[in-house]
């Protein structure tokens, strides 16, 4: 049985009090929080075996190179990659996707056709912009509705023999909508496209299985699954990876070096140039360990009750109007009270210590849809109760009585 108030008790952070009041903590969709599974993890990297990896023959060197390719080896299994150099170590979605993005300015000619949806975070926008100021190709957008679900037959008009790579989120950070990738994917493949999704906001909430989707890249963060900052991976087919050239020329990516020529390393490495996060790796692997332990359909059974509760109590409040109301999403709930500007509710809403994000949550072109500054985003994960979404409601009617 899931008991979410014993959950609550891996996470330190949620005893704590801001302003005076209980913490409660809905920006889940920038940053999830860290279990203490996760914490020691990372104090016993530095406490034991703090060493540099895959280059040192003494003891703390191979114990720590060893511990973190198991890492590796977590990931991979976790995510179903064929093939364990498939998964590549970065910084964080950011960082997997303008690797993937310089690496197809080799490949890209003027004319050539990528496509992205209207509902993509400004990471998986602007790296795809600059490619296309760098080789010439041309920039397509699968329009949304007003429901925040991607127009699909707008998506099959696009598509055609200039097509050469789409991408897409999974989910949408900004609304909670779950795309349907699987059908993004088989409809590019058939035009011979290779496809990158952003997985950052869909891995703390669904298992991705990167050979049943047959997605050519696949890129997700630490830090919204339990894990650290700066760290997470980007998945590619091997057959991919091998195509595109190195994104940094430094140590660990090389096989041989002459002032005359050099010689890249095999994968895995050949994409992962200099000392990695080797703390931020393995604290990674602890993290999804950690959420299989609970389990993913779990996880995603209790919060969409969580969405569902949380959504039926905020419509309860005259003039507030939910953005992204596509049947399949995930626990984000983005909204606005008529008449009062969304930072405005953040800041009130703060000093009753609830934790919401405001802003256009770098989704701008979504907001530009629908003509608006921005929302107030609440985002929820498997430690969240419905208590607190009470007091959440409860923060949101005395916002809205202070600025009417």
């Amino acid at each position: 049985m899931f008991d979410v108030y014993k959950i609550r008790k891996d996470f330190p952070i949620l005893s704590r009090e801001v302003n005076g009041k209980p913490l409660v903590y809905f920006d889940n969709a920038a940053t999830s929080q860290t279990p203490q599974a996760v914490i020691d993890t990372i104090v016993d990297y530095y406490s034991n075996y703090n060493a540099n990896i895959h280059r040192g023959v003494h003891y703390l060197s191979q114990e720590a190179t060893d511990v973190y390719e198991e890492a590796r080896k977590k990931i991979r299994k976790h995510f179903n990659a064929a093939r364990l150099h498939e998964i590549i170590f970065t910084s964080g979605t950011t960082h997997s996707i303008n690797l993937v993005a310089t690496g197809f300015s080799s490949i890209l000619k003027k004319g050539d056709e990528i496509i992205v949806s209207a509902l993509e975070h400004h990471s998986n926008i602007v790296p795809w912009q600059m490619l296309c100021e760098r080789t010439g190709a041309i920039l397509k957008v699968i329009p949304m509705n007003e429901e925040g679900a991607l127009e699909m037959d707008a998506y099959d008009a696009l598509l055609s023999e200039k097509t050469k790579l789409v991408f897409t989120n999974h989910v949408s950070n900004a609304l909670g909508t779950v795309n349907p990738i699987k059908q993004i994917i088989d409809k590019a493949h058939a035009v011979g496209a290779a496809v990158l999704i952003d997985g950052a906001q869909s891995c703390p909430h669904i298992k991705p299985d990167v050979q049943e989707l047959d997605v050519d890249f696949y890129v997700a963060s630490a830090h919204k699954m339990c894990g650290p900052t700066g760290v997470g991976m980007l998945y590619g087919k091997e057959e991919w990876l091998n195509k595109l050239p190195p994104y940094q020329g430094g140590g660990e990516m090389i096989a041989e070096v002459t002032f005359e020529k050099t010689t890249y390393a095999d994968l895995p490495h050949k994409f992962e140039a200099g000392t990695p996060n080797i703390c931020g790796g393995i604290a990674f692997g602890a993290a999804i360990d950690y959420m299989n332990a609970i389990g993913f359909d779990t996880i995603a059974a209790y919060e969409d009750e969580l969405l569902k509760y949380g959504t039926e109590k905020l419509l309860e409040i005259e003039g507030l109007k939910i953005y992204g109301t596509t049947e399949n999403k995930t626990s984000v709930i983005s909204f606005n009270i008529e008449g009062i500007h969304p930072y405005d509710i953040g800041t009130i809403v703060d000093k009753l210590g609830i934790a919401v994000r405001t802003g256009h949550h770098c989704a701008q072109p979504i907001m530009d849809y629908y003509k608006i500054p921005g929302t107030v985003r609440a985002s929820f994960s498997f430690y969240n109760t419905k208590e607190e979404i009470d007091a959440l409601v409860e923060a949101v009617r005395k916002a809205k009585m202070m600025l009417s």
